[in-house]
């Protein structure tokens, strides 16, 4: 990117311009990091501050079972596999009051789209961890699952959210995005919820009052042309509802050990290679750059490792999402010794090192409890600071 296309591009955004799509692709055509970084980070921080918000939260799998065979998916099983699973509805209660500890806020539920259980398990299933949690958030199902309910049960997508909100519901959740555009999404996803339906569910979830994050499959055979095209798609979405609350790029993965059972289940590894921290840095900045209407942008550490999940906060990141204890989707298919679990102390502190004041949120994303900014430079290397990998 030559100079004046830079010069530019600064004045669009300290105008409050909107970035075009061809802004978009120069930018990720640009091999300069740190303006990339230096830019998005002054957005960041005239949205944000300098603060990271962060929650605590749970993840629950309830079953792993799928119809669909999407090609980037190691976490699926079909009925009869060896570890293939679904919890009874008293299973994932009692699991779930295990995570209660540590002022929970946030219960995040994703399934497979199981070909045999009923429509009811799943209202069922939020009312009754509702009972055992009354003060905790669910966040849970993605369009494709709510359009997979659709499919079981013969109701529309109104009346399932609905009966959810009715249940317990608070949030969506933002999976089945990936990348929405058909030259790629035809070769990645085996399920039949594609943009028109999944911006249809997302948006009669907003009409309703919930809001829902957004999210980005990236790092495999899209280009960044497909990214910018992804974004702007739901930077239109969020000028109509408007119930976007943050934006989430996540990081393709390989499979870092070959399956107990032999068998293939990412069929692109063979032709991709993962994001580098380089290309994540970028994608998290032009995504910044180009959503002036989402308020906020997170890093996924499980995805990306704690490392790069600091670095992010200086490339439009605010957000780190939470303590996630296990994320099965990712681990069942990465291995490669991200950590399960990160207790509110730990990002408190993986926070403060990096600069930033931590700020607790729920999944309103209202403040919970703002805590100490890091301390000075020159007392925090004083001593040997912990090493994030």
């Amino acid at each position: 990117m030559d100079s004046g296309l830079k010069r530019e591009i600064e004045q669009k955004v300290r105008a409050g311009e909107r970035l075009s799509y061809d802004d978009g692709v120069a930018l990720y055509d640009c091999d300069d990091l740190a303006w990339l970084g230096g830019l998005a980070h002054e957005v960041r921080t005239a949205k944000n501050g300098e603060t990271v918000v962060f929650n605590v939260n749970r993840h629950l799998n309830m079953t792993n079972v799928c119809s669909a065979s999407c090609a980037y998916c190691s976490f699926q099983r079909k009925p009869g596999e060896k570890d293939a699973y679904t919890m009874r509805i008293e299973e994932a209660v009692r699991l779930a009051k295990d995570m209660e500890s540590e002022g929970l806020t946030e219960l995040h539920i994703v399934n497979g789209l199981h070909p045999n259980l009923p429509w009811r398990y799943y209202p069922r299933s939020l009312r009754a961890l509702k009972e055992v949690l009354p003060n905790v958030s669910l966040k849970a199902f993605t369009a494709t699952e709510i359009h997979w309910f659709e499919k079981i049960s013969g109701l529309s997508a109104d009346e399932i959210l609905d009966e959810l909100i009715d249940a317990g519901l608070e949030s969506l959740t933002g999976g089945g995005a990936e990348i929405f555009d058909w030259e790629v999404r035809q070769h990645i996803v085996d399920h039949a919820t594609h943009w028109e339906d999944w911006s249809r569910i997302h948006r009669l979830a907003h009409s309703k009052g919930l809001k829902t994050p957004c999210t980005m499959l990236y790092g495999h055979i899209e280009e960044p042309r497909h990214r910018v095209d992804h974004v702007l798609r739901l930077r239109e979405l969020q000028d109509e509802t408007g119930g976007f609350q943050v934006f989430i790029p996540l990081r393709y993965q390989h499979d870092g050990a070959k399956p107990a059972d032999g068998k293939v289940r990412n069929r692109l590894e063979e032709r991709t290679q993962m994001a580098t921290p380089a290309e994540s840095l970028k994608t998290f900045a032009v995504s910044r750059l180009l959503f002036d209407n989402v308020p906020h942008v997170k890093c996924f550490w499980v995805m990306h490792g704690l490392s790069l999940a600091q670095l992010s906060l200086n490339f439009g990141v605010d957000d780190l999402d939470g303590s996630v204890v296990e994320y099965k989707i990712t681990h069942d298919a990465d291995r490669y010794g991200t950590p399960n679990t990160m207790h509110r102390e730990g990002l408190l502190d993986l926070i403060r090192d990096a600069g930033f004041t931590p700020v607790e949120r729920n999944t309103r994303y209202e403040v919970v409890r703002q805590y100490d900014g890091p301390t000075p430079l020159a007392e925090r290397r004083a001593e040997p600071q912990p090493m994030w990998s």
